[in-house]
């Protein structure tokens, strides 16, 4: 499959988004007056996978361990910059006010950072116009082109799975322990933006210092019955949405509501 492709400076992807960042871009993108959250997941990981099963390898690189009751679970914590309407850099003209800064996750679209997931040019928010033949090929034979995207994306992939581990001693400073079952929806962690601030400031202080004392117990969330059912039947604690404790943790649903 080939893909061609040119940014139109059309300014589409640009709105009204969940940007993932790494951690370093997190402190950065709420210092330029950012709004971050934390968005919670996990999987029930009782025993370890064989090691020819790629999409569990790959899972296992960017989540950490955990005990959710009675159940071992591996959590992903995707921290993302969180905006309504246009992204605060967009200048009137449908450039980049923040371009020198700008993350990886802008640098690297419309190709994916997710080796799983196909680039499919129907699921970018791009114009037509943009994937035309008389435009430059981005993508062909399975592999992204642009020499500099390439690189952009192995650099993101190895710092998500070096932030993997840091992410749990996030979750421990802002007292983060909720989480969906995976494929079913997200927790969502917001803080206010000089807590995160502050938590993201003293984990780079103290990334280096070995974490001591016991891991937090999790606790899955869910707004189907049966999930909660069938999660509670193998010593997972779990609650419904309707428990969560405050407005700081809400709730994505990837599926209607039966609870």
């Amino acid at each position: 499959m080939t893909i061609h492709f040119s940014c139109t400076q059309c300014g589409k992807c640009c709105h009204n988004l969940r940007l993932p960042l790494s951690l370093d871009e997190a402190a950065d993108w709420i210092r330029r007056g950012g709004d971050i959250e934390l968005f919670c997941e996990a999987i029930p990981w009782p025993v370890e996978p064989p090691q020819s099963d790629a999409q569990a390898a790959h899972k296992r690189r960017l989540s950490f361990a955990a005990m959710c009751g009675a159940v071992p679970i591996r959590v992903i914590v995707t921290v993302v910059a969180a905006f309504d309407g246009a992204c605060p850099h967009l200048l009137h003209d449908g450039r980049c006010g923040a371009y020198g800064q700008r993350p990886r996750v802008c640098r690297i679209y419309p190709a994916e950072v997710n080796p799983f997931i196909h680039l499919t040019p129907a699921s970018k928010a791009c114009p037509p116009d943009a994937w035309t033949t008389d435009k430059p090929v981005f993508f062909a034979n399975g592999q992204t082109l642009d020499s500099e995207t390439s690189e952009l994306i192995s650099q993101s992939r190895a710092v998500a799975a070096q932030d993997a581990q840091l992410k749990e001693r996030l979750c421990a400073y802002l007292d983060v322990h909720h989480m969906a079952l995976a494929n079913e929806g997200f927790a969502i962690h917001k803080r206010a933006p000089d807590v995160m601030l502050a938590a993201l400031e003293r984990l780079k202080h103290d990334r280096k210092q070995v974490a001591h004392g016991a891991a937090a117990t999790w606790r899955f969330v869910s707004n189907r019955l049966s999930t909660v059912d069938t999660l509670v039947s193998i010593g997972a604690d779990t609650a419904e949405v309707s428990s969560l404790p405050n407005a700081l943790v809400s709730y994505i649903a990837f599926f209607p509501s039966d609870v």
